[in-house]
């Protein structure tokens, strides 16, 4: 897949940060951005999938109450982790 280069403006501290986690990892700050942007958009597309589960469950005649839908404190929970 061809690559494409862009200019990004991001704080200082960040960049840093990511700096120092490239030069650990031993790959290029392109590439771990490259990684990081995948990872957001993987975890932005879990939630929506998520929504969309729980919204087909809310249209059901009578859902079981905490059995389809998770908690909005246990979604807390796992949000990050997807």
């Amino acid at each position: 897949m061809p690559n494409v280069k862009t200019a990004i403006s991001i704080e200082k501290p960040i960049f840093e940060k990511m700096d120092v986690l490239s030069k650990n990892l031993k790959i290029s700050r392109s590439r771990l951005f490259s990684m990081a942007a995948k990872e957001f958009i993987e975890r932005h597309r879990n939630l929506e999938l998520l929504k969309s589960i729980n919204q087909a469950y809310e249209d059901t005649i009578e859902p079981e109450p905490n059995v389809t839908q998770m908690r909005s404190s246990h979604y807390n929970l796992v949000k990050d982790q997807w």
